[in-house]
């Protein structure tokens, strides 16, 4: 009888703390959702970034970017388009030595990142993206302009939809002089994205919870692998990255973003095509330690599909940010290039 009572005691008394078990992991995810944590401050650094550049507005958002004079009497002029899941501020590194080539520096934030409007819900998509940056150069009176485009990650496909758009001479469309390309995923067979994009990209139900339960921690150790052992972002720059993520609760957008994954997919003919079909000089820089975008395999793919194209590879351990861990080298890889022609 004792030894029956003793074992009823212990299976109510696990049955109690598997609830309790279960009523905490309830919990966590609901009081996250509803819980408001602050952004963090900007730093001295990035509060500079923002207030020295300006804004516009497309279609009633607001939309950040930068535009710095270079050297006088050249007719050149440079758009950078940045990355997932960072900004415009991915370029300072750079942007010094841009302003001593060309005459016109320009990045922007695209809707969703930075310090640009965050709206939800929003059907975020690379094509309204693309538009965000012919309605920039719009807005600046470059529209017949010919434009060096200098372009990162997600501001590959972005650039990819500029160009088909550029390649059908439609009227208020970019005229693109060259393209440079960097360490994004051009090609959806050949691209890893982070167990993290896949849970937010797929998530369904349980996204927002997801991005509202993202924190600097789990940021910073999910972005940190994505460079090189020796090239690692040190914990203030990261703090910069989350500080533009947080910017306008930019964290809670994030699945929405993601979507561009999908998008790649479903236009891989029209976007891969533009770039197999194309006259103008293109070159990509590429970081070789990148997990995103795996050496060989991508480099293979990239040089099979376009010929024509010249690389530059730059150090064994550089990664997946090669502007930001490599500046030098990134830019004088840039500079040969547009030198080239």
């Amino acid at each position: 009888m004792a030894r029956d009572y003793v074992k009823m005691r212990f299976k109510k008394v696990r049955r109690m703390r598997e609830w309790w078990v279960q009523v905490g992991l309830l919990a966590v995810p609901l009081l996250a959702a509803y819980l408001h944590i602050p952004p963090p401050q900007l730093s001295p650094a990035l509060h500079s970034w923002k207030t020295s550049g300006k804004f516009f507005t497309y279609k009633g958002l607001r939309i950040f970017y930068q535009d710095s004079v270079g050297v006088v009497g050249s007719p050149e002029i440079v758009v950078l388009l940045h990355g997932f899941p960072t900004s415009s501020y991915d370029w300072y590194k750079i942007w010094e030595g841009l302003t001593l080539r060309f005459h016109r520096v320009i990045a922007l934030d695209f809707l969703g990142f930075g310090f640009s409007d965050k709206p939800r819900p929003h059907q975020y998509s690379i094509f309204e993206q693309a538009s965000i940056v012919e309605s920039l150069l719009r807005h600046l009176g470059l529209q017949n302009r010919r434009i060096n485009l200098l372009s990162h990650d997600y501001g590959d496909i972005v650039a990819q939809e500029l160009l088909y758009r550029y390649k059908q001479n439609r009227s208020g469309r970019l005229t693109i002089k060259s393209l440079c390309l960097s360490n994004g995923g051009i090609f959806p067979e050949t691209h890893r994205p982070l167990l993290l994009q896949k849970l937010l990209k797929d998530g369904g139900v349980l996204s927002p919870i997801l991005t509202r339960l993202m924190n600097f921690f789990v940021f910073s150790r999910g972005l940190t692998p994505v460079f090189g052992p020796y090239t690692r972002p040190s914990e203030s720059e990261l703090w910069d990255m989350w500080a533009g993520i947080r910017n306008n609760d930019g964290n809670l957008v994030i699945d929405s973003l993601l979507q561009y994954i999908n998008q790649r997919k479903k236009f891989r003919r029209r976007w891969v095509g533009a770039l197999a079909s194309v006259t103008i000089p293109i070159h990509f820089i590429y970081g070789p330690l990148d997990p995103i975008n795996p050496y060989p395999e991508f480099l293979e793919l990239y040089r099979k599909t376009l010929p024509r194209s010249t690389v530059s590879i730059l150090d064994d351990h550089i990664s997946h940010y090669p502007q930001l861990e490599d500046p030098m080298g990134f830019l004088n890889a840039y500079m040969g290039f547009i030198n080239s022609f």
